[in-house]
Formats: C-alpha cells, sequence, structure tokens
C-alpha cells in the first residue's frame, strides 16, 4: 500500500472544522478529504469545493444521506427533500459520491421490514435527481446493532438486494470494515457487489468495545483482518480512495496532525 488513496474522513477530528481539517491533510501530504454535511456551515459547498480543490485536494465521498424511515408520508418526503439537498452539496463539493446511513426504526415502531420498505422507496425516488447531477448514491450497511436507530441496513447482503430492487446505475455500495467484518457471508457479498462498490472505509474494532458509537479504534489497534477485505475489494475492481473513518472522543481529543501523522503508519502497516 501507498498514502496515495489514504483519505482523512472529518469524523476522525470531528472537533476541527472543515478549513483546519483541509489544511491538516495539505501539511499531512494528503490528496483526498471526506466530507461531512454538518461541516457544511460556514459557507456554500461550492465555495468549500473550490477551497479543497484549490488546496490540492479532492473529495472521496459525502456523509450522509438517508434517514429515510418515519411514521408519516409527509415526513418521509421531508427526508427524501433533504437527500435531494444531499445530491446537490455533494455536487457542489465536487465529489460524485454520497453515502447512505438509511435511517433506523421509525419512534415507536416495531415493523423492521417496513422500514426496510421505505428505504428502498426513498433510494428509488431520488435516482432521477443523483443521475441528473452526476453524483452515486452509495448504500453503507451499518452493524446490526444500529438497526434500531441508525440503518436497518444491517449487513451487505442487504445493501446488494436494495442496489439490485432499485436497479440504477447511479446505485451501489460503500464498505466500511467496523460493520462488515463480523459477517460470515461478507466475502461472498463483496463478489456480489463487483461493478458497484463506491466506497472503502477503515478503522478497528476494539476489543472490549468502550462504547456503541465512540469506540472505533486506530487500524491495527483491533482484530478486523483488514488488509483481508481490502484485497476482496480490490479483487471486484475498487481501486477508489480509502476512508478513514474514527469516532473515539480520544483520537478526537489529540492534535490533528498527530492523528493524521498516525493514521498515516498505521494504513501503511495494517491496511
Amino acid at each position: 500500500m501507498d498514502l496515495g488513496r489514504l483519505s482523512f474522513n472529518q469524523m476522525t477530528c470531528d472537533p476541527a472544522n472543515l478549513t483546519q481539517a483541509i489544511d491538516a491533510c495539505v501539511r499531512g501530504g494528503l490528496h483526498w478529504i471526506g466530507v461531512w454535511r454538518h461541516k457544511i456551515k460556514d459557507a456554500s459547498a461550492e465555495q468549500y469545493g473550490e477551497q479543497i480543490r484549490d488546496a490540492g485536494l479532492r473529495v472521496s465521498g459525502l456523509c450522509r444521506g438517508g434517514m429515510f424511515p418515519a411514521l408519516t408520508p409527509e415526513e418521509r418526503q421531508r427526508r427524501i427533500d433533504d437527500n435531494l439537498r444531499a445530491i446537490d452539496e455533494a455536487a457542489g463539493l465536487g465529489t460524485d459520491t454520497l453515502v447512505m446511513v438509511c435511517g433506523g426504526l421509525p419512534e415507536g415502531s416495531r415493523d423492521l421490514a417496513g422500514a426496510r420498505s421505505m428505504v428502498v422507496d426513498g433510494l428509488a425516488k431520488i435516482m432521477p435527481h443523483a443521475k441528473a447531477r452526476s453524483v452515486r448514491i452509495g448504500i453503507e450497511p451499518l452493524h446490526p446493532m444500529y438497526a434500531a436507530d441508525r440503518s436497518v441496513v444491517s449487513t451487505l447482503g442487504l445493501a446488494n438486494d436494495m442496489v439490485e430492487r432499485v436497479a440504477s446505475d447511479q446505485l451501489g455500495v460503500v464498505i466500511d470494515v467496523y460493520h462488515v467484518w463480523w459477517d460470515p457471508h461478507v466475502y461472498r457479498e463483496i463478489e456480489r457487489s463487483r461493478g458497484h462498490i463506491f466506497g472503502f472505509h477503515v478503522c478497528d474494532w476494539l476489543v472490549p468495545t468502550p462504547h456503541m458509537l465512540m469506540g472505533r479504534g486506530m487500524m491495527g489497534d483491533g482484530v478486523i483482518d483488514i488488509a483481508r477485505l481490502r484485497k476482496a475489494v480490490e479483487a471486484q475492481g475498487y481501486a477508489g480512495p480509502i476512508e478513514c473513518e474514527i469516532f473515539n472522543q480520544a483520537i478526537w481529543d489529540a492534535p490533528i496532525d498527530q492523528t493524521i501523522a498516525r493514521m498515516k503508519q498505521t494504513f501503511l502497516d495494517y491496511c
């Protein structure tokens, strides 16, 4: 591995604003940055896109769209409208990939199958706009512990099923090792994903897991065979950027340049 494909996902330094993250990536000699929507607040997506390009960087992806399931048709439409705005933001930034965290069960609901149907319906409704803006939509399956509140798309197999149901060249998957490493069918499903892998994210699974959300580790600090998963994804034709995305307060509290230096070394050692 070399560092040319390494992308610094903003959630690895959440306290920093987007300008600070851009500057740190430049100091660290990186070529890619992964942007989150909540950081686009002091300027427009187009202005940030120009700033990123002027810094010599490219945007590997924008996170996040999704959150489709809701109790009422009106709320579901509001969420679809928000996804249309997210597509515009991705285009404004200059990235061709919008990452989907598809949404959990609506409050008070136990209808898992119904929530998954709402995800498919929402994805289908945003595809024409995604195509018009040349933005690909990448479903990121999340670990099953997030099914209730973050994503009812709990396996790569479910994500692939949805890609097949919607049947659009604009729709694919984003594979995050944190969410799929445990799946006994993951390598079969990676093969099934050939031609529609739109992103690959790395971090590690710590033992014991210190926190349900904020418990990710730097590569090499946990139990995931990251290199094997990377090789499997690349065997299916993926050659794009590889994002390091870590939710961990201790890492957030560290100086950003220190975090980037450690990320670069662990990427070389374990990815």
